[in-house]
């Protein structure tokens, strides 16, 4: 199941299931939509898929991915642009790929490493034609992996999302709930994300989250202070702005999102 964020073509989705047939329909209908958009579609997964009415191109985790090592996310990301590039010169609109990612995060490194690389590729996504279905299997990974991954996807079922938006005047979007129970995870989040602006400001796009409590915009503040950075939370809720200027917090500003 998975929880809306920001309409995008194609995007970038997180899919924990608990049932492997589960990964396998879901990724038939998002390529399906891709090869009806004119795209080149990729299938990672250990076994072909069954039944289908088209037959993607089938490719092994291994042959993309460093499958029993640890992901350079920026490599990871560079192999996907490279691969983009080639789709486009073969003809197509783009690439969609599903990839059923649950054996690249096996270890606590695997999945650190694996965190960062979905938010960077993710930020690639916003100014190339390229998308993707990641697959986790909760069964396997545990609840609580896989929401470090799914919280870095604009579209998942993780309580909360932070992800890149498409270039202007925001660097980082928040969508869903931000709460105590998330606090950590959303700090977690933050670190791996590691936000770079080109400014002093750091401007989160928020008009998707419906609600965020004191102890997460204390850490926002703590968070853009240690990096010198002012952060600006543009939210459509009047409640944040009343509980900054209650808390006096200094590095977070909070603006009316339009």
């Amino acid at each position: 199941m998975t929880t809306t964020g920001p309409a995008r073509t194609g995007g970038h989705v997180c899919l924990s299931y608990d049932e492997p047939d589960s990964f396998e329909n879901a990724a038939r209908d998002f390529l399906a939509a891709g090869v009806a958009a004119g795209e080149r579609v990729w299938y990672l997964a250990p076994e072909p898929p069954r039944g289908w009415s088209f037959r993607p191109e089938l490719v092994r985790l291994g042959d993309h991915y460093p499958e029993g090592g640890v992901i350079d996310p920026a490599a990871g990301v560079a192999a996907y642009a490279s691969a983009t590039d080639r789709a486009l010169e073969d003809g197509y609109r783009g690439l969609r790929v599903a990839a059923e990612a649950t054996p690249l995060v096996a270890t606590p490194d695997q999945l650190d490493a694996f965190a960062r690389y979905e938010h960077l590729v993710d930020r690639y996504m916003r100014g190339a034609p390229f998308s993707a279905l990641c697959g986790y299997d909760r069964a396997t990974l545990g609840g609580g992996a896989v929401d470090e991954l799914a919280c870095l996807h604009p579209v998942s079922a993780a309580p909360f999302r932070l992800f890149a938006v498409a270039p202007g005047p925001a660097d980082t979007g928040l969508a869903g709930e931000l709460d105590w129970s998330t606090h950590e995870l959303f700090a977690q989040a933050l670190e791996r994300a590691d936000p770079r602006p080109g400014s002093g400001e750091w401007v989160i796009e928020a008009g998707w989250l419906t609600f965020v409590d004191h102890t997460c915009l204390l850490l926002l503040d703590e968070f853009a202070r240690a990096r010198g950075l002012t952060a600006v939370l543009r939210t459509r809720t009047v409640l944040p702005g009343r509980l900054v200027a209650l808390m006096g917090l200094t590095a977070l500003r909070v603006e009316s999102a339009r």
